[in-house]
């Protein structure tokens, strides 16, 4: 009776650890894509260099999860804000600024 509770036991706690693992490797690439994750490790590394502990770093990793992402090349977005200035400080109305805006988030040209 001792033998099978034990051979039950040691039969649990592999499938555990087999499940574990699989786990791991699995979850592993969908933590990849997540910037969030990315930043904390970013930030966790960036504390850990600067030996900070304590409230010196809670107030770090605050301030450097609650920073704005760096821009990323030029999105759509950004070409948006960037045209529509442009056309505003040209004064560009109607089909002038229609035209103006097609050319400039094309990428045609630059302004």
């Amino acid at each position: 009776m001792r033998r099978s509770t034990w051979l039950i036991g040691l039969g649990a706690t592999m499938a555990v650890a087999a499940g574990q693992a699989a786990f791991a490797q699995t979850s592993a690439p969908a933590t990849t894509g997540n910037s969030q994750q990315q930043k904390m490790g970013t930030c966790n590394a960036q504390a850990k260099t600067q030996n900070l502990s304590g409230d010196d770093r809670k107030s770090f990793m605050k301030t450097c999860l609650s920073a704005a992402p760096a821009k990323k090349g030029n999105s759509q977005q950004e070409k948006m804000k960037s045209c529509n200035a442009d056309a505003k400080t040209k004064n560009l109305t109607g089909t002038d600024r229609q035209s103006f805006m097609k050319t400039c988030l094309s990428g045609s040209s630059s302004g």
